[in-house]
């Protein structure tokens, strides 16, 4: 890291098909001389959640290196994942690890990690996911390969140009020996940029053909949730993220019955190792319930 600036911030972000699943994580880190890292992981059996924390772990890892003595922002679309840092673990720790309802936390040992590794000069700020805000976005891409088996070339140059860098594997840095991390941790030797990645892209900075290409791509998703819930069809927790855009646990997180849009979601059952959801149309918004604030489940 010396030859590189100052670290600018850092995006995290997990993946998992199915979950549980195959999962993987990625990590994106911006230096203020526009030189760029990313580095990623994955396990073969795991749940969305846990690999939204194991990229922090490791981000929070890679920052031990050379401690940073300026606040470092941290970017995650996992409002699991921030809530439990900043807010949850505090309570969990004086209830002996237990939720307010007296069950076991869920990830305990992800989460004993995290609260090792937190330092008050890292600022926890949630991003939303998949609205073009680029460092999400390449984690995101990042996690999905890692969770999907997929070869992944790292990128290097300014984003969203064609120019990359292959994998290679990991030789004697500190994170790879770090026990909650896995063995295979990949990365890409820190390299130029041609100018600092965005931290935000505006949907009005978008040509108008793409923003009307994706209203198009929104009527579509509707469509689909409209005959989904008038035929009474019921799908899982993966296919219901896939709907919505989001990661599963974005959904496994929001508890049993919630609004999304036009319509309320509600747990109808798990089989094996799948939940399966349904979605009702429903006008009312205060029939259905917000965020979990203290989650015993995933």
């Amino acid at each position: 890291m010396s030859s590189c600036g100052t670290i600018q911030s850092v995006y995290t972000d997990g993946a998992c098909t199915g979950n549980p699943g195959p999962g993987g994580w990625g990590v994106v880190v911006y230096y203020t001389d526009k030189s760029v890292r990313e580095f990623g992981g994955n396990e073969k059996q795991t749940t969305n959640n846990r690999m939204e924390m194991q990229a922090a772990i490791a981000a929070l890892t890679f920052l031990t290196e050379t401690p940073p003595t300026e606040p470092i922002t941290l970017y995650t679309d996992s409002e699991y994942l921030i809530k439990g840092v900043t807010q949850w673990v505090k309570n969990w720790k004086k209830k002996g690890w237990k939720t307010a309802t007296g069950k076991p936390v869920l990830n305990q040992d992800l989460w004993e990690n995290l609260d090792q590794l937190n330092s008050k000069l890292v600022l926890w700020q949630h991003v939303r996911g998949h609205a073009g805000n680029v460092g999400n976005e390449r984690c995101d891409a990042i996690a999905r390969a890692f969770a999907n088996g997929k070869t992944l070339s790292l990128q290097q140059g300014k984003p969203n140009l064609p120019q990359t860098t292959e994998l290679a594997e990991k030789k004697g840095d500190n994170t790879a020996t770090n026990p909650t991390i896995q063995p295979n941790l990949l990365v890409a030797k820190t390299t130029n940029m041609d100018s600092p990645a965005p931290i935000n892209t505006h949907a009005d900075e978008l040509p108008r053909e793409v923003k009307v290409g994706q209203l198009r791509h929104l009527i579509d998703t509707l469509r689909i949730a409209e005959e989904i819930a008038t035929k009474g069809y019921l799908i899982t927790s993966s296919e219901l993220a896939d709907l919505m855009d989001v990661h599963a646990s974005a959904v496994t997180s929001r508890g049993d019955e919630w609004r999304w849009r036009n319509w309320i979601v509600s747990r109808v059952r798990r089989e094996g190792n799948q939940i399966l959801w349904e979605l009702e149309r429903g006008d009312d918004v205060s029939s259905a319930t917000s965020y979990n604030s203290d989650p015993a489940t995933e």
